[in-house]
């Protein structure tokens, strides 16, 4: 259970705050109406943080707060001058708000996941309680909706467009989810039969929100397959994300430097997607006609034909690439 406390206190910065959240230091009071949170973590393709980051770049967020992080986090790095021990530096963790013509603001944005075990995507203990933390700030400013933003990986070839899975934690968004253009419940997805899951802070905090009564909705951007796991931004499904939130939030602003960033990452991925053998490649290609109504019989890709290409892709990703 997370306690309130109040003081005063001065951050090593000599920034002033008043800590009015056990484990937050708030050193703004923002007076938001109806206020939405935007939540952001690293994470395969850095989809969600790309888009979280961007949205909040677009409004003009401004720094309020951030999360204590040294009981959450180990120090990412230890800053040793003239032979002594000079400071430890954590991830950062902060909230930002903003105030728009159509909708008002909190935006949270991690550096990094509290993995436990030699995880990648936050665990135990420390993720439920920054998913409450988090939550402690959204409803602390009147916070009624929730978005999340991550990555969702599918049998997908890179030139196409990226839809937006999405799973909302109460019944009663189903049918507001369904019409957001160029998105599909990950319950409907082909093959998944209904069911689906979330892994790390993304689908912690739609269960914390649910608990605590509030509306939450994780959106993620398709990544293809063979590119999960390598360490390549993939911000074209981002950019699917942006374009859903641009619709919910009556935002026309242009999503700056978005363009550029899709192609230096498309750069990366044919350079990447060259070093596959001829026979990888061919079968990757058979992808490219994937959800085309006008594809030919011969081209149309099956349920074992998908299994199959990627277990080669993982098979070949097993042996390792052979030179640089």
């Amino acid at each position: 259970m997370v306690l309130a406390v109040c003081c005063m206190e001065f951050s090593n910065n000599s920034r002033e705050y008043d800590r009015g959240i056990m484990g937050i230091r708030v050193y703004e009071e923002p007076q938001l109406d109806n206020p939405v949170l935007i939540a952001g973590w690293p994470g395969i393709g850095n989809i969600g943080l790309i888009a979280v980051d961007t949205l909040k770049e677009v409004v003009g967020a401004k720094e309020f707060a951030e999360l204590e992080p040294w009981e959450l986090f180990y120090p990412k790095r230890m800053v040793i001058r003239n032979g002594e021990l000079d400071r430890l530096d954590f991830p950062i963790n902060k909230f930002y708000f903003a105030k728009t013509e159509t909708r008002d603001f909190v935006f949270f944005i991690g550096e990094e996941q509290p993995a436990e075990g030699g995880r990648v995507y936050a665990e135990g203990n420390k993720g439920y309680e920054i998913a409450n933390l988090v939550m402690d700030v959204a409803v602390r400013f009147g916070c009624r909706r929730v978005y999340t933003s991550g990555a969702a990986v599918a049998p997908i070839h890179h030139t196409m467009r990226s839809r937006v899975w999405a799973v909302p934690n109460n019944k009663n968004l189903l049918d507001e989810v369904r019409r957001y253009e160029n998105t599909v419940l990950m319950s409907d997805v082909e093959g998944r039969r209904g069911e689906g899951s979330i892994t790390g802070l993304n689908g912690l905090l739609l269960g914390v929100a649910g608990n605590r009564g509030v509306e939450a909705i994780c959106v993620m951007g398709e990544i293809p397959v063979y590119l999960q796991g390598f360490p390549i931004p993939y911000p074209k499904a981002s950019k699917s994300v942006l374009e859903v939130w641009q619709a919910v939030f009556g935002i026309k602003s242009e999503m700056r430097g978005m363009a550029e960033l899709i192609e230096d990452s498309e750069r990366e991925i044919e350079a990447l997607y060259t070093m596959f053998p001829s026979a990888i490649r061919e079968q990757l290609d058979r992808l490219r006609h994937e959800r085309q109504p006008n594809a030919t019989e011969p081209d149309s890709i099956t349920d074992e034909d998908k299994h199959r290409i990627l277990e080669d892709v993982d098979k070949f990703f097993q042996q390792g690439f052979k030179g640089d």
